[in-house]
């Protein structure tokens, strides 16, 4: 397997560090508010990073943080006049329906960052006792010209950053790009005692005494989206790198941004969109296509044209499997015909094109010619052995579960639970002749995006593309 490595600035064959365990850590949000759109991206695209390479044999632990201490978190309670942890803990309900709605596999660990002050504060203790940190009246500040490294993942000399970046200036700093550890407390603030007195941690040294707690100092993978190259994972590597005096990460991994009609996503611009109000209107398992429909790293763009062949894609492959369903119950015969022939063959696309630095729209191209495919030798044979029709729906959602999609999920119960009553009552009505009626609860299904067919086996049911 290939992936495109951000600190090499090329792709790498990869291979885990210990046999046949791999350690990944994610970046994950500040829950102060419901996420948005961009956050789906990293979401979906490490999830099928994830899925895939435990298809592939590996033993993955995937650790994915909360940020739930920050100036963010901090004010929203005192405008709502209630304590920290009932705004962090709320959205992290919250996250939790966005991410079970988009199938997002649970981490094998969410660490948060008010459960690790010691393991932070450990860190700090050893940056500043060898150089690496200073004091600044209360605070504690990393000093970014003590890593002769500083700037190897974004790629630029500590001097062009110096004229780059958009930095917070402050008398308390040494350097223009010098970053905090840890923050003195403020009258009415949350804060924890440490040797440099009461106070809270910064951003990025949350993630790194994560990783070293629950992944070790050393990790396979570290992922994340394209924002948070510089400075947050600049300073992950620059922290833990002077602490722990060896590698934070292997491969770096960073998915494209997700832009709104063409254009940036902000609240200026009144285009901004969290997870949960497009879910109202697309459904999560829309949203989730489109993250992946495109390769992780390329720009992402929402907008309501790309929805409509998202959902035409989707409706395409769960009418295929409704309609393997169907036919494995009303057209099988003795018969030794097979659907197709290829099935390892696919099998070997399907893992070619995510070998390839996780080409999941390659992947995709391959589940739709099988469908294609089988659809065309549908079309001109009769019947078929049972065997070949399982054969093929076993590959159908061998494929698909690796995407991270279910088309024998909730949803699609919930569509026949709904439709049930009014085909049972269609049917009757046929079966009565009452061909008014029919025809008005066929006007009724297809409002709904129901589309029935009447065969001698039986109502066929499948979704309006």
């Amino acid at each position: 397997m290939k992936l495109y490595n951000t600190l090499t600035k090329r792709k790498e064959n990869f291979y885990p560090i210990d046999n046949n365990q791999i350690k990944i850590y994610a970046c994950g949000p500040t829950v102060y508010d419901f996420i948005h759109i961009g956050n789906a991206r990293p979401l979906c695209v490490f999830d099928v990073l994830r899925r895939y390479l435990i298809y592939r044999g590996y033993n993955v632990k995937f650790v994915q943080n909360f940020t739930d201490i920050d100036d963010k978190i901090i004010n929203r309670a005192k405008k709502e006049g209630v304590n920290f942890l009932k705004v962090s803990e709320k959205f992290i309900k919250e996250y939790e329906t966005d991410t079970n709605g988009l199938n997002i596999k649970i981490a094998d660990v969410h660490p948060k960052a008010t459960e690790t002050i010691d393991e932070i504060i450990s860190m700090i203790e050893i940056l500043k006792k060898n150089g690496y940190a200073y004091q600044n009246y209360d605070d504690i500040y990393f000093n970014s010209t003590s890593f002769s490294e500083y700037g190897k993942l974004s790629g630029q000399l500590l001097k062009e950053l110096i004229i780059g970046a958009r930095v917070e200036p402050s008398e308390k700093k040494l350097h223009p790009l010098d970053f905090v550890l840890w923050k003195s407390s403020k009258k009415d603030e949350p804060s924890w005692e440490s040797p440099w007195g009461p106070g809270r941690p910064g951003w990025h040294i949350e993630c790194s005494a994560m990783v070293k707690k629950y992944l070790g100092k050393t990790i396979d993978i570290h992922c994340g989206g394209q924002d948070l190259i510089f400075p947050h994972h600049e300073n992950e590597i620059a922290q833990s790198e002077c602490a722990n005096k060896c590698q934070l990460s292997r491969f770096w991994l960073h998915n494209g941004f997700v832009n709104i009609n063409d254009q940036k996503m902000s609240k200026s611009l009144n285009n901004f969109l969290t997870i949960r109000e497009a879910s109202k209107k697309y459904g999560y398992k829309l949203i989730r296509y489109l993250m992946i429909s495109s390769h992780y790293r390329s720009p992402l763009n929402f907008s309501e044209s790309i929805m409509d062949q998202c959902s035409n894609s989707m409706k395409r492959l769960s009418n295929f499997k409704r309609n393997l369903e169907f036919l494995k119950v009303h057209k099988i015969s003795e018969a030794s015909c097979k659907i197709i022939e290829n099935l390892d063959e696919i099998r070997e696309k399907f893992i070619e094109s995510m070998d390839d630095d996780m080409n999941t729209s390659g992947a995709l191209s391959v589940i739709f010619d099988l469908v294609k495919d089988v659809n065309n030798k549908i079309s001109s044979c009769k019947n078929f052995s049972i065997d070949s029709v399982i054969s093929v729906i076993e590959i159908f959602d061998e494929l698909t579960d690796v995407l991270g999609f279910n088309f024998n999920d909730n949803k699609n119960q919930e569509i026949s639970y709904e439709i049930k009553k009014l085909i049972e009552e269609r049917d009757l009505a046929r079966k009565n002749k009452e061909w008014e009626k029919s025809d008005s609860i066929r006007k009724i299904l297809k409002e709904k995006n129901i589309l029935v067919e009447d065969t001698k086996d039986g109502t066929k049911i499948s979704e309006n593309t």
